[in-house]
C-alpha cells in the first residue's frame, strides 16, 4: 500500500501540491500576523479591532482560515487523484493491473489524506509559532487564545486537522456520485459553512456534536466510495 501511495504522489507530481500548500500557508501567515500585530482589522476612528462575534482571538481566526483553505485544497486533490481518473479513462487502464481495485482506490484516497493532514498540521503549527514568538514584545490587536507550551494545544491541532481533512471524503463522495470535480469543490465550501455557521446566538463552531456527526459521516462516505468497486465496471 505504501508503494502505491508513493506511486500516486509521483504520478501526480506531488511537488506542485507542496508548493501550493506552502503558498497558502505563507499568505495566511502574513495575513494573520497583520491582523494580530499590524492592526489591519482595527477601526480607523477608534483604533478598536473590528471583528465578527466569536472571532476575538487569533486561535479562532487561525482555525477558521486554515480549515477553509485546506478543506477546499483537499477536495481539489481528491478530485484530481480519484474523480479525474474515472472521468478521463485512466481508471480503465489502472483496473487492468494485477492489483485489487480496492487497493487502487484506497491508495488514491490515502495519498491525498496523508499529504493534506501533514501539510495542514505543520502549516497551523508554523502560523501559531509566528504569532506566538513576538507576543512578549509586540502589542496585539487580538489576544492569542492559545498556549504553545501546553501539550493539549498540539493534541487539539492534530485532532482538528484530522477532522478537516477527513471531511474531504464527503466532498469526494458527492463529486464521485455526480462525476463532477466542481461538485466536490462546491461541497467542500458548503461543509465549511455547516462547520462554522451560526443560527441566531447558536454557533455550530462551538458545538461538539456537529463535528462528531460529520466525522462519522465522512468515514461512511469513504467506505461508500470504495464499496462494491470490485464488481463495478470502470467508468
Amino acid at each position: 500500500m505504501l508503494k502505491l501511495i508513493g506511486l500516486e504522489w509521483k504520478k501526480h507530481n506531488i511537488l506542485k501540491y507542496i508548493l501550493g500548500a506552502f503558498a497558502i500557508i505563507a499568505v495566511l501567515a502574513v495575513f494573520l500576523f497583520a491582523q494580530c500585530y499590524l492592526g489591519i482589522a482595527n477601526d480607523p476612528e477608534t483604533g478598536v479591532p473590528d471583528s465578527a462575534p466569536g472571532m476575538d482571538t487569533m486561535m479562532v481566526q487561525v482555525e477558521m482560515f486554515t480549515n477553509l483553505c485546506f478543506l477546499v485544497f483537499t477536495a481539489v486533490m481528491m478530485s484530481v487523484f480519484v474523480i479525474a481518473p474515472a472521468k478521463n479513462g485512466i481508471r480503465n487502464l489502472m483496473f487492468g493491473y494485477p492489483i485489487r481495485r480496492k487497493q487502487i482506490i484506497i491508495s488514491e484516497m490515502a495519498a491525498v489524506w496523508i499529504f493534506c493532514f501533514a501539510t495542514l498540521a505543520i502549516g497551523k503549527t508554523v502560523i501559531y509559532l509566528l504569532l506566538y514568538l513576538p507576543s512578549g514584545s509586540m502589542e496585539q490587536s487580538f489576544r492569542l487564545g492559545f498556549d504553545m507550551m501546553s501539550r493539549a494545544f498540539y493534541v487539539q491541532v492534530c485532532l482538528k486537522s484530522v477532522l478537516t481533512v477527513t471531511l474531504g471524503f464527503i466532498a469526494l463522495f458527492i463529486g464521485n456520485l455526480m462525476k463532477s470535480s466542481k461538485a466536490a469543490i462546491i461541497a467542500s465550501f458548503l461543509l465549511f459553512l455547516v462547520m462554522n455557521g451560526t443560527v441566531g446566538d447558536f454557533s455550530l463552531r462551538d458545538n461538539a456534536t456537529v463535528p462528531i456527526i460529520l466525522f462519522i459521516g465522512s468515514l461512511i462516505c469513504a467506505m461508500a466510495v470504495v464499496h462494491g468497486i470490485e464488481n463495478k465496471d470502470a467508468v
